[in-house]
């Protein structure tokens, strides 16, 4: 079994993109291996207001983007070259992930954390969903071994949301400081928006490593 953690935020485009290589790499490349993929937080926006934060304005703000079109275009074309129809004018909003990364972190004892990572991904990016309200999660979490009741006290719980700062923090002093962030086996470290080959190459590297002892 190769073990991964990856580190991620919601509203990251790169994270998607990664996610979505890293189960593409996985699935083409490595059938017959079988993989443990454990999530991490990171925040990129802890402070956001439950409102969310409009996308164009932040571009504006924080990166000098006048045109959110020209900022999309490389994530965008990425994602496309991978299979994944990414178009990221659906959604305007940066919401707080505390209550996402809440659920997720509690789907790790279920077995499906993974899965849901990615599905409260794709409802945020490919649907357009306010990830930040708890019936849109519980509707998600549904799915993945939750039932809604349960899916919307986590997600409300507001030492499930210090739970995921706590373990943000530990992301940031473990030395995330770029999203997607990959760690193969305790060993391979690779972060950022890297490309299928890449992914796959610190796939095979884990595996030698692991070989080797």
């Amino acid at each position: 079994m190769l073990k991964i953690e990856l580190y991620t935020e919601i509203t990251c485009p790169w994270c998607i993109i990664g996610q979505h290589r890293l189960d593409k790499v996985l699935a083409e490349r490595f059938s017959g291996l079988v993989a443990d993929i454990r999530h991490h937080p990171v925040l990129l926006l802890p402070d956001a207001p439950a409102a969310g934060v409009y996308i164009p304005d932040l571009l504006r703000s924080r990166y000098g983007a006048a045109d959110p079109k020209a900022a999309f275009a490389r994530p965008e074309g990425a994602a496309r070259a991978s299979g994944l129809d990414l178009d990221l004018s659906r959604q305007a909003w940066a919401y707080p992930t505390q209550a996402a990364h809440a659920l997720i972190l509690a789907a790790r004892e279920r077995g499906t954390q993974h899965r849901l990572a990615v599905a409260i991904s794709e409802a945020y990016f490919l649907e357009a969903k306010n990830i930040a309200d708890t019936d849109v999660l519980a509707d998600i979490a549904i799915d993945y071994g939750f039932d809604r009741a349960e899916a919307r006290a986590i997600a409300l719980d507001p030492a499930q949301h210090e739970r995921v700062e706590q373990e943000a923090a530990r992301s940031a002093v473990a030395g995330v400081h770029s999203v997607p962030h990959f760690v193969f086996v305790g060993r391979v470290a690779i972060s950022g928006g890297r490309s299928e080959d890449e992914i796959a190459a610190a796939v095979e590297d884990a595996i030698q490593a692991t070989a080797v002892g």
